[in-house]
């Protein structure tokens, strides 16, 4: 099963999991990240990354993030790779503490 980007990511696009993510199945808006569900290759490397707990296993994913499955792909396919680390957004560190991370 792929792994998705969920909700928590949104107004911080910490980049960590891009570095760990041994394909480029990552996308970026200048909002969040997506993950390629049909690229990416299920190693996990990039969960324990993620300063904001945003990428679940598929069949981890609670109920309420489900829809982030079709978020993905749809997005995905849309925009960029994103293959190297960038800078977070400005708003990346109050989001953070805005979830308690």
């Amino acid at each position: 099963m792929p792994h998705i980007v969920t909700d928590n990511c949104q107004r911080c696009r910490f980049t960590e999991c891009v570095d760990h993510c041994p394909v480029e199945c990552f996308h970026a808006d200048d909002e969040q990240l997506y993950i390629d569900p049909d690229v990416c290759v299920d190693c996990g490397a990039c969960i324990p990354v993620c300063p904001v707990q945003a990428i679940y296993d598929v069949v981890d994913m609670p109920d309420d993030k489900e829809r982030w499955v079709t978020i993905n792909k749809a997005r995905s396919s849309a925009l960029p790779i994103i293959s190297t680390k960038q800078d977070p957004l400005p708003t990346a560190e109050a989001r953070r503490a805005e979830l308690g991370f």
